[in-house]
C-alpha cells in the first residue's frame, strides 16, 4: 500500500469516527465514556495523518 492510499484511508477512518461522535452527542442515552475514546482514537488517526502526509 502506497504512503498517499495509507493516509486516504486514515482520512476516511477519521471522518467516520468524526460522524459517529456526532451522532453519539445527540443521541439522549449516549454514553459519554465511548465518546471520549472515539475521540482519543480520532486524535490519534489525526496525528498518524500529519506525520504520513508531511
Amino acid at each position: 500500500m502506497s504512503v498517499s492510499s495509507h493516509v486516504n484511508e486514515l482520512r476516511r477512518k477519521h471522518q467516520m469516527l468524526s460522524d459517529a461522535v456526532e451522532r453519539a452527542q445527540k443521541s439522549p442515552g449516549s454514553n459519554d465514556l465511548e465518546i471520549a475514546q472515539m475521540k482519543r482514537q480520532k486524535l490519534r488517526l489525526k496525528e498518524q495523518i500529519e506525520r504520513l502526509a508531511h
